[in-house]
């Protein structure tokens, strides 16, 4: 990337610092493994439901052990409304199941590590590893991958890919919040249908609100 990508991706930053100057996961947890359980049930489901769905599942399942030994048909009668639920239920046991057994009931704290286990793909990997470890992170979901198409830092829906461009530009240590600002931006001003460019703080540094408006 050349160097200007790299400047324009700071102000972009910083204007993202001024909106929301204080950002953190919208997941609701209190254990590692609840964020890693979360994260997985949070695929094609909102935060808000997830958040209400948890609360019950966590107190029915306080651990990873309760989780490794859970019947799995019990688990999706829990998660029934976060969707995909038959498919979640078995990812989340057989998770702790290999959390339990391989690793000692601990979560793993690098990537790599991460996507070993059942249903963990880079942006739950990236999530743990950031949020619980203060790793390294760029989690690149559908927010992120919306606004930063918008905003031409990134091109395709490709979330791997994604992931490698924003690392070619956005400094390690600002990643992690970086996207939790986006996410929050893409909920309250750029969502994807009906975008209020007129109230968005990063209109100048958009490349579609430039496309779109006459200068």
């Amino acid at each position: 990337m050349r160097k200007t990508e790299k400047n324009r991706a700071l102000e972009i930053i910083e204007l993202l610092k001024q909106a929301y100057p204080e950002v953190k996961c919208a997941l609701v947890y209190s254990q590692p493994h609840e964020l890693l359980i979360a994260t997985r049930l949070s695929a094609q489901c909102t935060d808000k439901r997830v958040n209400m769905v948890t609360p019950a599942l966590f107190k029915r399942f306080p651990s990873i052990e309760a989780f490794a030994n859970a019947d799995v048909a019990e688990v999706e009668e829990y998660i029934k409304s976060c969707g995909l639920f038959h498919t979640k239920a078995q990812d989340i046991v057989e998770m702790c199941r290999m959390l339990h057994d391989i690793y000692k009931d601990a979560v793993p704290d690098t990537i790599e590590e991460l996507v070993k286990l059942p249903g963990v793909g880079r942006k739950t990997a990236n999530l743990v590893a950031g949020d619980l470890y203060g790793k390294p992170a760029m989690v690149c979901d559908t927010h992120v991958i919306r606004l930063t198409n918008r905003l031409g830092l990134s091109k395709g829906k490709d979330a791997v890919q994604v992931e490698k461009q924003l690392r070619a530009v956005i400094p390690a240590d600002e990643g992690l919040n970086f996207c939790h600002r986006l996410v929050w931006h893409g909920r309250l001003v750029c969502s994807a249908r009906s975008p209020q460019c007129g109230e968005c703080t990063l209109k100048e540094q958009c490349r579609e609100y430039k496309k779109a408006t006459p200068r």
